[in-house]
């Protein structure tokens, strides 16, 4: 489980995050990263988004993103990101999705990002 201090919870910081276009996308997920940290210590938050679109029940829509935090956290794990924001937005085809395509599609998609 991802621990609150890791996650974006006010609309301002989410509104943040959107207008600094830095995005990558793969066949499951969109990833939007915000500013870039100045002190290493800081923590990085990030924010889970999965729309009505993508399913109309909550119970599929709850589970997807329980497998987004599971992955991220794992990657947390290993890692210490670069920016002081992250949002991840599922895909219609991220229902599809178990648990290790999400693993995978997360690195990959926090590795595209460093390098832009």
């Amino acid at each position: 489980m991802l621990n609150k201090k890791f996650r974006l919870t006010s609309n301002s910081s989410f509104i943040a995050t959107y207008h600094q276009k830095k995005v990558v996308s793969d066949e499951f997920f969109v990833l939007h990263a915000g500013k870039n940290k100045q002190d290493e210590a800081q923590n990085v938050k990030i924010g889970f988004v999965v729309s009505k679109k993508i399913h109309k029940r909550a119970v599929v829509r709850n589970k997807i993103k329980r497998r987004m935090r599971e992955a991220f956290g794992e990657y947390l794990k290993e890692n210490n990101p670069n920016f002081i924001s992250l949002i991840l937005t599922a895909k219609e085809t991220a229902t599809e999705a178990d648990y290790k395509q999400t693993l995978k599609s997360v690195y990959k998609l926090m590795a595209r990002i460093a390098n832009k």
